[in-house]
Formats: C-alpha cells, structure tokens, sequence
C-alpha cells in the first residue's frame, strides 16, 4: 500500500505543481495547438496593447466551468481528465476524474487539495502558493500585469498571448495564452523542470451562475490533513 501511495504521489505531483502556480489565471485563458500556422508577416503588437488586450479579454469572463483534459510531458509525463469551475476573485474548483481522483479547491484564501486515493488532505495559503504567479492576470489593472510580466501578442489580429514572469521567484517559464470567441480552448504552461502542461478545455460554459459551496472543502472523515 505504501508503495501504491507513493507511486500516485509522484503522479499527481506532476498536475499538481503545474496547476497550483496557474490555476489562479483559469478564468477565461488558453493556449493554441496551431501557433504555426500563424502568418510570419503579421505585425506583433507592442508590450503595453497587449497587456490592455489580454486584460479586456480577462475581464470579459467573470465565471466559467468546462472539463479539461491535461498533458505534461518531460521527466513526469501523464494524462490527466476532469471538470473545473472558476469565478472572480481567485475562486477556483479543479477536480481531476481519471485515472486518479485529485481535488484542487480555492476561496480566495485557502486552497486545499484533497487526493482520494492517499487519503491525503493539504491546506495552504493561496498567498502562498500563488506568489510571483500569473494571479496577477486577476489585478484588472494593464499597468500591474506589464509590470510583472513580459506580455507578448506575436500576431496583432489574433488573441494569442505568450507572458513571461519578470520575478526569478515564479515557477514557470511562459505561459502562452490564447481566447477564441471569448472562450478559452487551451492553455500551455511551461515550467523551471523543463516540463511542457497543455490543458484542452471542452463543453465550456462562459460566465455561468455557479454555487459558492463548489469552492468550499471539508476533509471527510479519516483523512490525513496536512497543514502548509
């Protein structure tokens, strides 16, 4: 049993390292599949449009639920499925279905991530974990996102944005982002452990009324919880 725990740890590790430093930014981001096919003569708009593009957009999607499903690849690859919700501000439910079950759940000032299979709950601060991490996406201010990031938007008529933290701190080398339709399709999150995290969303559903008690958590009863 040991070694079964052990072995699901280090695999949930692998999503949860990812999404922790960028579940906070899930409020309506995403990442495209066919960045090369973009024209190579589209003119990349400079640093501060884009910064005011992207929040626009970011500030068009108060709420959102949809399944996703998320591949890392490098030293801990895997594939993982399941369902989200997220609503402003920095409130957050990432439940991971198959082929483990993995709760993620944030509000506002806790974040918890319950694993079924270790019986395992964490409790930690979401200032904590969130840091020098793209939540500061959520600030709704251009001139604070500029500030702690490089904003890119390499083709002018296409909502794709490549972000680039200006902290040694953050966990995370880019983070390329892209809207369709006001919808986010795919986020691509590249980190410090040379690891590559695509999430794909699906049945997305954009600024939906959703129940406070989503991003609430009790550990049940018997379950380990660890505290952060």
């Amino acid at each position: 049993m040991n070694n079964l725990k052990h072995t699901l740890g280090l695999k949930q590790k692998v999503m949860t390292g990812a999404l922790t430093g960028v579940l906070m930014t899930s409020i309506g981001v995403a990442a495209p599949l066919m960045v090369m096919s973009q024209s190579a003569n589209a003119a990349a708009a400079d640093s501060l449009t884009a910064a005011k593009r992207l929040n626009s957009l970011l500030g068009n999607t108060k709420s959102m639920s949809a399944n996703f499903t998320q591949t890392t690849k490098g030293a801990k690859s895997g594939t993982f499925k399941g369902s989200m919700s997220v609503q402003r501000p920095n409130n957050f439910r990432w439940e991971t279905k198959s082929p483990s079950e993995q709760l993620i759940v944030a509000n506002g000032n806790t974040l918890w991530i319950y694993d079924k299979d270790l019986e395992q709950a964490t409790k930690q601060s979401v200032d904590n974990q969130v840091g020098n991490t793209p939540a500061l996406l959520l600030s709704g201010d251009p001139s604070k996102i500029d500030k702690n990031f490089k904003i890119t938007q390499p083709y002018s008529n296409k909502n794709y944005y490549v972000l680039y933290p200006k902290s040694g701190d953050a966990n995370f080398k880019n983070l390329s982002i892209s809207f369709n339709g006001g919808k986010p399709v795919m986020m691509v999150l590249n980190d410090s452990l040379g690891q590559t995290t695509s999430i794909k969303f699906s049945n997305i559903k954009l600024n939906p009324s959703i129940s406070a008690s989503q991003f609430k958590f009790t550990p049940p009863k018997g379950v380990d919880v660890i505290n952060q």
